[in-house]
């Protein structure tokens, strides 16, 4: 799967802010697009299936693992999450470039990958802080909230595996670090 376009991986605990930089970024390159992921979760707030993910059953994800059919896939907060092989090879065989928003798990996988690709850690300003992005969403249970907090320590004790790590503390200054990655990495 080689082609012109380059690869970016990246990742954050739940409640980085890693999707709102990542729609930052979008907006400054052309030659750069979103891979939509899958997912088995439900939609949050104003998702839309095809646009922020899509959305699919667990049986079907499933099928699709037996398949053959996921670049990498991971199982994350009791949801399975999945990248299309097909779309991610079309996009680069085409010339562009390709954000993959994705777990440590599934960052994992692409790191060993033959794709080599750019790898980026979005980190919280404090564990703190990040408690309270997660509470004040107002979109998860407390139960929910305690799991992702569980998870996100050990998400977090993975960032040196990544070339970059941008901390998240200021969101233009983050965002500009992050555009200074894509213009270095794409040339």
């Amino acid at each position: 799967m080689t082609g012109k376009g380059k690869l970016f991986v990246i990742s954050a605990p739940s409640g980085a802010g890693k999707t709102t930089l990542v729609r930052k970024v979008l907006g400054r390159f052309e030659t750069l697009s979103y891979s939509v992921s899958h997912t088995t979760r439900n939609p949050r707030g104003s998702e839309q299936d095809g646009l922020d993910y899509f959305f699919i059953s667990p049986e079907e994800f499933e099928q699709k693992i037996a398949q053959d059919h996921w670049l990498e896939w991971a199982k994350v907060h009791d949801n399975y999450y999945g990248t299309s092989k097909e779309f991610v090879r079309n996009c680069l065989e085409k010339g562009q470039s390709l954000i993959l928003d994705i777990d440590v798990q599934g960052a994992k996988q692409m790191m060993v990958s033959d794709l080599k690709p750019v790898t980026i850690f979005i980190l919280p300003p404090s564990f703190e802080i990040l408690s309270q992005r997660l509470e004040n969403r107002g979109t998860d249970s407390k139960q929910v909230i305690a799991r992702r907090l569980e998870n996100a320590k050990q998400e977090m004790d993975q960032k040196d595996k990544y070339q970059y790590v941008v901390v998240n503390d200021d969101l233009d200054q983050a965002t500009e670090a992050l555009c200074l990655i894509f213009k270095k990495e794409m040339g």
